[in-house]
């Protein structure tokens, strides 16, 4: 025999239930976070960046080293090849960067996502200098002083999460 206490509870239990699944299932359904802008949406003088966030086998990156510790730019290059990166050149900054930081990332439209990614590997600590001009789909990792290693898959994975999605940055609009 059902008493008041135990009907009062089993409804309780079941509302909850129904909420918790209206609330899974709205959150399985909403795309809010996903960019939906096309070419058309781009102004007249906009440049199209690549805005998607790419597995590190399709990252292509130069590693450059900006201190005063010797073969860090191959030391660093040698554990992205290892994570699959494409490492396309290394050595010292032809730009001759004080040193000062963990990192600078450098890139240009076609990079904006890789940039996003490889900022995870310095656990978001990494300077951005984004460059309109740019043409390629490389990024430049300029290391720094601050530099000490790279994250963890599980810290790279964290930071992403932290991190969001890519904005475009100005003078840009998303590529579809």
């Amino acid at each position: 025999m059902l008493t008041f206490a135990r009907v009062r509870a089993l409804a309780i239990i079941a509302v909850l239930v129904l909420g918790a699944l209206i609330a899974v299932l709205v959150a399985l359904t909403r795309d809010d976070g996903l960019v939906t802008a096309d070419h058309t949406s781009c102004p007249d003088d906009g440049v199209v960046a690549n805005l998607e966030l790419a597995d590190p086998r399709e990252i292509r990156i130069n590693v450059y080293n900006a201190t005063d510790q010797s073969g860090l730019a191959s030391q660093v290059g040698e554990a992205f090849a290892n994570r699959d990166f494409e490492v396309v050149e290394q050595g010292e900054d032809p730009r001759d960067t004080d040193g000062a930081g963990v990192a600078v990332l450098r890139y240009g439209p076609q990079a904006v996502g890789a940039a996003h990614v490889l900022q995870a590997y310095f656990l978001n600590t990494a300077t951005f200098e984004f460059d309109l001009e740019r043409e390629d789909d490389v990024v430049d990792v300029v290391l720094g002083n601050g530099y000490r290693q790279l994250a963890t898959p599980t810290e790279v994975r964290l930071s992403i999460a932290a991190l969001g999605s890519p904005v475009p940055p100005p003078g840009t609009c998303v590529a579809t």
